[in-house]
């Protein structure tokens, strides 16, 4: 298999750490981040981080507290610490890159969910034929994002992420500012799941999407797919 040495890919996170009104802290899955960035650059691509505001991104405190293997591994690589103590403006990137990635994590559901900048980057992104994925909460980013046709992108499209189960489970449906399974299948998304807190990961076409955290190497793996397949 060939390595994907020319292959550029963007990693995006949140910018927001306030859980609702609860006054407790939140932001991107460290995880979601920390597996799909070694998963890219085992293969040999260009890996950037970006978020609405810029500069340090928020990781949730209790992702950084339930370190994984592959948590730790990118807290001890210099550059990829770097890359996420100064992420790029995602209203400055230019769609330049041969895939997107959107990390979960609870602060997305404020910010990203909402950002027009994003929805109008990865229209163009999509529409040119780059690869688009989310994980966990991340396709609450695609929320707003329009096809060429004008309808929600999603629609149509078999697509994952975090279920109201496990939204209920987490005891934070009454906290999101909306159940993120329902309002993709209000927007005509085929929606599917695995079980509760188990790796399930979806590829449509250009669109690649995952359930929850534990599907963040599967959807990485996916995408590596599609840009293989490219």
């Amino acid at each position: 298999m060939k390595a994907l040495t020319a292959i550029k890919i963007l990693l995006i996170v949140t910018s927001h750490e306030q859980m609702g009104t609860t006054g407790e802290q939140t932001g991107f899955w460290l995880e979601e981040l920390a597996a799909p960035y070694r998963e890219f650059t085992a293969e040999g691509a260009q890996v950037d981080i970006a978020s609405p505001k810029g500069g340090k991104a928020p990781a949730d405190p209790r992702s950084v507290k339930d370190a994984s293997e592959e948590t730790r591994a990118f807290l001890s690589d210099p550059q990829a610490r770097s890359k996420l103590e100064h992420t790029l403006v995602l209203g400055e990137v230019k769609d330049t890159y041969d895939a997107y990635f959107v990390v979960g994590g609870h602060g997305v559901m404020w910010d990203l969910a909402t950002h027009a900048p994003l929805h109008k980057l990865l229209a163009s992104a999509y529409a040119r034929g780059a690869v688009v994925a989310a994980v966990c909460h991340g396709p609450a980013a695609l929320v707003g994002v329009k096809g060429a046709d004008g309808k929600p992108l999603v629609a149509g499209k078999r697509v994952a992420a975090f279920s109201d189960e496990e939204e209920r489970a987490a005891k934070l449906d009454k906290v999101v500012p909306f159940p993120l399974e329902t309002r993709l299948r209000e927007l005509g998304a085929r929606y599917e799941r695995g079980p509760m807190w188990g790796s399930f990961a979806v590829r449509d076409g250009q669109l690649i999407t995952g359930q929850n955290p534990a599907s963040s190497v599967a959807a990485a793996k996916e995408v590596i797919g599609a840009l293989r397949k490219k």
